[in-house]
């Protein structure tokens, strides 16, 4: 294990498991590693007293699964594009107990028009660019999966592209939360309001960096 440490390999890909609010996920390298600073998210979802939410780009399902977790009425449609991440999540929801209240899916957000109303969508997208990813601790650039974290020349496309996804949506959620890189705030809520939200806020992360911009 200290070899590997040495290696600058992530704790959590070592020990196989990574604590996130009151949770403990199973992660590898399959999955991107759930950072403090999500939380924040469960945080607007319990504040919001949500009962269905979407949790979109779920990787090891920690969002999902803490959402959950806190709020014992509440059902999650955890979505992903990722097969591996998908049975990482169903790992997870497994072992917590929680599958009667968490569905994982291989769904695309425009297909969840079916699924009824929704309270809030939650996503912790990719949002780093090109441009960064050679600059990031090799913890990051030589252990996790690169396609969780680069979103494109701006960091923006995957954001843009589920926000256009959600202004087309019949049955718009009532509220979306996304985390956002720490210079993305502006651009973020610009596109928040174009998805058809009017109310748009930002929310800080213990670092004081912009982290979450929540619309409803």
């Amino acid at each position: 294990m200290v070899r590997r440490r040495v290696q600058r390999e992530p704790v959590a890909y070592i020990l196989g498991r990574k604590g996130f609010r009151r949770i403990e996920l199973v992660v590898d390298r399959r999955v991107l590693i759930p950072r403090p600073e999500t939380e924040l998210l469960v945080e607007v979802a319990v504040e919001l007293g949500a009962r269905a939410a979407i949790d979109v780009g779920t990787g090891s399902g920690a969002i999902a699964l803490a959402v959950a977790d806190e709020l014992p009425a509440i059902r999650v449609t955890a979505i992903d594009t990722s097969m591996d991440a998908l049975r990482v999540a169903q790992v997870n929801a497994d072992r917590l107990g929680l599958t009667d209240r968490v569905d994982v899916v291989n769904r695309g957000i425009a297909s969840l028009d079916s699924s009824g109303p929704c309270d809030l969508l939650l996503a912790n997208l990719p949002y780093v660019s090109e441009s960064e990813w050679e600059g990031l601790a090799p913890e990051i650039r030589e252990y996790e999966p690169r396609e969780a974290l680069v979103a494109g020349s701006t960091g923006l496309e995957a954001i843009e592209g589920l926000l256009a996804s959600v202004a087309e949506l019949e049955m718009r959620p009532a509220s979306v939360a996304l985390e956002i890189g720490a210079e993305q705030a502006t651009a973020v809520s610009e596109l928040v309001r174009g998805a058809g939200y009017t109310e748009v806020e930002t929310r800080r992360d213990l670092a004081g960096l912009d982290r979450v911009v929540i619309g409803r």
